[in-house]
């Protein structure tokens, strides 16, 4: 019972998440409709601390991550909060949401993404962060970071790659082009795809048949699944370069013409 209070007292704490329990299922919803559930380090600082709850509540055997609204997932990351941060601002940027990101897939409980609407850039990535996903047939999927003179930043380049394979990863990631939910099913990205108003219920059904076996043998499996994929090099390469693309003329010029609204011109400088 302490437990329960305890969860419930936080559960009011998050001011950009919605957090519920029921039947040992653990909904975490990105909630910030107005700026299509857009990531920013509130964001991803409780994000944070919503995982840890998943770690540490043992009243959780699985979690759902979705975003609220019926448009966005989460439809990325708010370009705003990027405009002025130099290389190193740029690289730490990168590798706190990186961290959360680890978190949530290394979790030694399920933890599946509900992608109800646009999952692009950081939504995309927290998406393939997570141990498998569902969608709607509103979905869609991208990394546009590219159109900004960027690359993505919290592990996109390496988990698109592992999830659909090297050619398909390439061209998304080269032209920034979206992928839409019957792709994503035919490449591997999503698991199912349902109506909007059934997606969370599809959701359920499948983690009401994990959450009745063994929690050790459902975290050895999601450990021995992550090894089969591990490259940490990749990933702090990743970071890296990210980080290089904000000390670049042309992701000042991306920026600037995507909060401005306008087409950019790339210089490569």
């Amino acid at each position: 019972e302490q437990m329960e209070c305890k969860h419930l007292k936080k559960r009011n704490m998050y001011q950009t998440l919605i957090t519920a329990l029921a039947e040992n299922i653990f909904t975490i919803t990105i909630n910030r409709p107005e700026k299509l559930n857009a990531l920013n380090s509130t964001v991803i600082r409780e994000l944070g601390e919503a995982v840890e709850e998943i770690y540490q509540n043992t009243a959780i055997r699985a979690a759902i991550i979705t975003g609220s609204g019926n448009k966005a997932f989460v439809a990325g990351a708010d370009i705003s909060g990027f405009a002025g941060l130099n290389r190193e601002q740029g690289r730490k940027l990168a590798k706190e949401g990186s961290d959360v990101f680890f978190r949530i897939e290394n979790a030694p409980k399920p933890i599946v993404a509900a992608v109800n609407g646009f999952a692009l850039g950081g939504g995309c990535e927290l998406a393939m962060a997570c141990h498998f996903r569902l969608c709607s047939d509103l979905a869609q999927f991208g990394q546009p970071e590219v159109n900004l003179g960027l690359i993505p930043g919290y592990g996109g380049t390496q988990r698109l790659t592992q999830l659909i394979g090297k050619g398909r990863a390439m061209e998304a990631l080269l032209t920034g082009n979206l992928i839409n939910a019957s792709l994503a099913l035919q490449y591997g990205l999503v698991n199912y795809i349902t109506p909007p108003n059934e997606l969370l219920e599809k959701t359920k059904v499948i983690l009401n048949q994990i959450t009745g076996k063994s929690p050790l043998a459902i975290a050895k499996c999601i450990a021995a699944a992550n090894a089969a994929v591990g490259n940490e090099k990749g990933y702090a390469l990743e970071t890296e370069k990210f980080g290089e693309s904000f000390g670049t003329e042309d992701m000042k010029e991306g920026t600037a013409a995507f909060l401005e609204k306008r087409k950019p011109v790339f210089k490569g400088s």
